[in-house]
């Protein structure tokens, strides 16, 4: 284990073992400044941690708490590894390529593995809310696992996810992307949870298909497409936030410009 101080932002780098996934994972922890760990602490868990690196997201923390716009908050990214797309599928459902065979073994490395060597380390028995975070891929993984883990979290946030996950291929002559994209279909299935929050950003150079030729890009279809199943599920407009940048593409760039809404929504200082 190695500590930084970078600009009064802490920065943790640990690696953690995982017996569920028979490899190292690489684990940030980025510490509030000044602030002791408490149970009144809110924990933010981020796919893809290796991305938070390029964006310099202790650099994102350090303005944010500068500005006194945001309350403290642990984030804690796990790096992906080369196999992201078994790891970060949805943990019930394989893709219609046989995709996500490890989405529910990296389920079992948050709760097992990385939260209780999250407790250990600082010392919280359990924490105010947490939350969890992710990008294209890792994003589908994030809302997989706390749609699926309801009890858990409080706020969910992605960032061009792969909403376009589905069980049959769009050339199927009988795919049907009301019932046929993963994700939407949990969600139809599942329950109401009246404490989550959900937060979607989607750039509009996301990517170029139009799978049903509308005139929207598929990354943004996908999403709204979600999120109204989310409105029939039960929630309303101020359990959700979405926000679509002009010009935003689908690269760590735009993330990066669209994480401090995030932080600011989720965790605004009272």
């Amino acid at each position: 284990m190695t500590v930084g101080k970078k600009s009064n932002v802490f920065v943790e780098n640990h690696v953690i073992y995982s017996e569920f996934l028979e490899r190292d994972v690489k684990v940030d922890c980025y510490l509030p400044p000044g602030e002791l760990i408490t149970d009144q602490l809110n924990l933010l868990l981020i796919n893809d941690g290796q991305d938070l690196v390029t964006m310099r997201f202790d650099r994102i923390l350090q303005n944010l708490y500068d500005q006194n716009e945001i309350a403290s908050l642990l984030c804690v990214g796990f790096h992906c590894s080369a196999d992201r797309r078994n790891e970060y599928g949805t943990a019930k459902n394989l893709d219609y390529k046989g995709r996500g065979t490890k989405a529910a073994l990296y389920s079992r490395f948050v709760f097992e593995e990385a939260m209780p060597f999250i407790r250990k380390n600082f010392m919280v028995r359990s924490f105010k809310e947490k939350s969890f975070a992710g990008f294209s891929l890792g994003g589908l993984s994030a809302m997989d696992i706390v749609w699926n883990n309801q009890q858990e979290f409080g706020k969910v946030g992605v960032f061009s996810g792969s909403f376009w996950w589905r069980d049959k291929s769009q050339d199927d002559i009988d795919f049907d992307e009301t019932v046929n994209r993963i994700m939407h279909q949990q969600v139809r299935l599942g329950v109401y949870y009246p404490r989550l929050k959900f937060f979607f950003e989607v750039g509009t150079q996301d990517e170029t298909a139009d799978r049903n030729n509308n005139g929207i890009i598929d990354a943004i279809d996908d999403t709204i497409s979600l999120i109204e199943a989310l409105k029939e599920k039960g929630y309303s407009n101020a359990d959700i936030r979405y926000m679509e940048l002009k010009d935003g593409k689908h690269d760590v760039v735009t993330w990066a410009r669209a994480f401090p809404d995030f932080l600011k929504w989720g965790w605004p200082k009272t």
